[in-house]
């Protein structure tokens, strides 16, 4: 009876504390915003880079992961674009090499029986002279292999942070900064899995997930437009690793942004392109110079909603899963439901379906033409509490509630296992 009364006591304080220490983290999220920036870099992709360092975002690091090309050219890349603008201050941590289970055979045996795929990516067949005029590496047996002819922005003199991967770096965060960091994911999310699959809190403990990825109802389109229309419509990003990207999608993050078909809504324009050249630094020469005309603004789309989400103009709650039947011509590919008609284990998305366009590209446009560098970084930090301060141990009148009830206890029993208790019970503080 006395050790019934024990444990009875014992969690009923515990869960007065339990209760307080949630709503600490609530309130410590009220603070600072981070962001990880979790995708598979090119030469041109460095504009997300430039939109987060342009805002009230701190961005912790950029992260790699095997997607437009295999992870180790695109984290060289990233490396690449921060060096040229003074930005080597942001650390670079590679990700994983491999998706969950696709691989290039079984990418290309999948295309033999149900099409191939204008754009595929680190998939698409090795091609050593493709990679000797500068072609980043694709399939093959060397995934770390490098093409150095394929930096435009040119090669990186500086490394990637060592002992690190970027899964293991976001769980790290997250518990650093309880509800504080967006996860944006704009290449394949086989980081992102492997995270939520590390550890079990991950999802829980960020901000949100906010993925470039995720078209929906596109099929005619990819059917009757143009060859560069069926490709700006493919879902690469999900198809590289659709395991993956359906852990990510059904994870309990506190909310999941989709950023699908709105990420082909603004082209750029030679006119715009004209515009951004007005000012001359090596990230508008780079992007005058490569970026062209044919594909959207895929990436930097998402980057601005994760930091503006008001640039939306509509948006539609629905309940998202993905396809991994590797027999179905929809491997990879998303598809929603309504509320009453969706299938289990699967959770509400925010799909983005309009932004507003001038808005979008005036924060490119000053971005690009005006990049924050590590020297600015230093001078104006974003004003946020410090990791001491966030540490601090503040008892309020409900936890000192908590701990007298933890006391009395004690007093009632002093036994092991309600001293056990009390141990962890005020461990929380």
């Amino acid at each position: 009876m006395r050790l019934a009364t024990t444990l009875s006591l014992a969690l009923f304080a515990s869960s007065l504390v339990s209760a307080s220490v949630i709503e600490k983290t609530k309130r410590k999220s009220n603070g600072k915003r981070y962001v990880v920036a979790d995708n598979d870099w090119l030469s041109t992709g460095y504009i997300p880079i430039l939109l987060a360092v342009d805002s009230d975002v701190e961005l912790l690091a950029v992260t790699s992961v095997t997607g437009n090309t295999w992870q180790h050219e695109c984290a060289l890349h990233a490396l690449a674009a921060l060096e040229i603008g003074n930005l080597s201050c942001i650390p670079v941590i590679e990700g994983a090499i491999y998706p969950l289970i696709n691989t290039a055979n079984r990418f290309q045996a999948w295309e033999t029986v149900h099409g191939a795929l204008p754009w595929q990516g680190v998939f698409a067949p090795y091609n050593a002279t493709a990679e000797a005029l500068g072609a980043d590496p694709t399939s093959g047996t060397n995934p770390n292999r490098v093409s150095k002819n394929a930096f435009l922005e040119g090669f990186p003199n500086i490394t990637a942070v060592e002992g690190k991967k970027a899964a293991t770096y976001m769980v790290e965060m997250v518990n650093k900064y309880p509800g504080q960091v967006s996860i944006y994911a704009a290449g394949a999310m086989t980081n992102v899995a492997l995270a939520v699959r590390l550890d079990d809190n991950f999802a829980r403990l960020a901000k949100e997930l906010v993925i470039m990825g995720g078209y929906v109802d596109d099929n005619m389109y990819q059917a009757t437009g143009t060859l560069n229309e069926a490709d700006i419509n493919s879902d690469l990003n999900l198809m590289i690793d659709p395991e993956a990207a359906k852990i990510a999608i059904t994870a309990p993050f506190p909310s999941i942004t989709v950023v699908g078909n709105v990420a082909n809504q603004v082209i750029p324009s030679q006119e715009f392109l004209d515009d951004i050249y007005k000012v001359k630094n090596h990230y508008t020469t780079l992007m005058y110079e490569y970026y062209g005309t044919m594909f959207p603004f895929w990436d930097e789309t998402a980057m601005a909603l994760l930091i503006d989400p008001t640039l939306a103009t509509n948006t539609s709650v629905v309940y998202m899963d993905v396809d991994t039947a590797y027999g179905s011509p929809n491997y990879g590919n998303a598809h929603v439901y309504q509320k009453a008609y969706m299938p289990p284990n699967v959770r509400a998305v925010n799909y983005v379906n309009t932004i507003d366009a001038e808005r979008f590209k005036a924060m490119i446009k000053h971005a690009v033409q005006h990049p924050k560098t590590c020297a600015d970084l230093k001078e104006n930090p974003p004003a946020h509490n410090t990791r001491e301060q966030e540490l601090k141990i503040t008892i309020s009148k409900e936890d000192s509630h908590c701990v007298s009830t933890v006391i009395s206890v004690l007093k009632i029993s002093p036994s092991p296992i309600a001293l056990w208790l009390a141990g962890s019970i005020l461990g929380a503080f």
